[in-house]
């Protein structure tokens, strides 16, 4: 009996583990290859479907910029300093001059404006402030603590560059951050699954991520009443996005970076953006072939 019990027992440990591992998703692969053919410049893209396990990858662990998606981990390091006690998530801080970076709503502000810290962190998050997020940056104790806690998250490719001592070539490689679409994924998706830090934080850290303005590229070629947690990205030549779709039939998860890009227009008809909204349009369909959604005639003019 006892030889039966301990048998069953590995058989459990055995499932669970078999459960986790990752299968590559061959046809969808195709697919996305098939989507990225020509595209100049260099692609990553890294996609997971979270109730099959299974994946696709392109240049998924290859470093890319971050360009904006950079926010989400000054967001994580923030929060760190919130839990700890350093920060409270509604406190009002003071606005100074010299924190301006560009003509952003935060940068607009009068010198000695009050305003909670949750009000910046929402304009982060979702209208992706500039001076905002570097003001973050700094109340979460600047690029080093925050690299800390990617590395002790095991993202080892995830990094802020800019205003972060020792990381100036990264930073005239990379721009303000660097990451992989692997990583980027796998972060938003810890949030979602509340793996990060407490699960009341994760929590309120994902929703933060669900009010987003610039949902002219991949978000649109998905339907309005479908939740998402999602940052995007865009300097010269990178455009990017980080999306966790809760679709009907199963959650996934996607990031796609470019890099190197030749069109540095900042157009609708930007190569990275078309790149964008291809992509989005071809995961929503893969995922749910029953679906009878399109994008409603005229959308592009808003």
């Amino acid at each position: 009996m006892k030889k039966i019990i301990y048998f069953l027992f590995l058989l459990t440990i055995n499932q669970s583990i078999f459960a986790q591992i990752e299968k590559e998703d061959k046809v969808l692969q195709k697919k996305l290859q098939e989507t990225l053919s020509g595209f100049n410049g260099v692609v990553g893209v890294y996609v997971k479907n979270l109730k099959t396990n299974k994946f696709a990858a392109i240049n998924a662990d290859t470093i890319f910029p971050t360009a904006s998606m950079v926010k989400v981990p000054i967001m994580v390091g923030t929060f760190d300093k919130i839990l700890k006690g350093q920060l409270k998530y509604d406190q009002e801080i003071v606005y100074k001059d010299s924190l301006d970076y560009d003509d952003g709503i935060v940068g607009s502000l009068k010198d000695g404006a009050k305003l909670p810290l949750n009000e910046v962190m929402m304009l982060m998050c979702t209208v992706s402030d500039n001076t905002g997020s570097l003001w973050l940056q700094a109340l979460a104790g600047g690029g080093i603590r925050i690299n800390a806690i990617m590395d002790s998250l095991g993202l080892k490719n995830t990094r802020v560059n800019s205003r972060t001592p020792g990381r100036e070539a990264n930073r005239t490689e990379f721009g303000w951050g660097q990451t992989t679409p692997r990583e980027m994924a796998n972060l938003i998706t810890m949030l979602r699954q509340r793996k990060v830090f407490t699960a009341d934080a994760s929590d309120r850290m994902y929703r933060n991520l669900g009010r987003q303005f610039w949902d002219g590229e991949g978000l649109s070629q998905l339907p309005e009443n479908v939740k998402v947690g999602t940052k995007n990205g865009a300097v010269n030549r990178s455009r990017s996005e980080v999306v966790y779709v809760h679709a009907p039939h199963g959650e996934y998860v996607y990031c796609v970076i470019t890099k190197k890009q030749k069109d540095e227009s900042w157009t609708r008809s930007n190569e990275g953006f078309e790149l964008l909204r291809k992509v989005g349009a071809l995961l929503w369909n893969y995922y749910e072939p029953q679906s009878k959604f399109k994008p409603v005639d005229g959308y592009e003019k808003w």
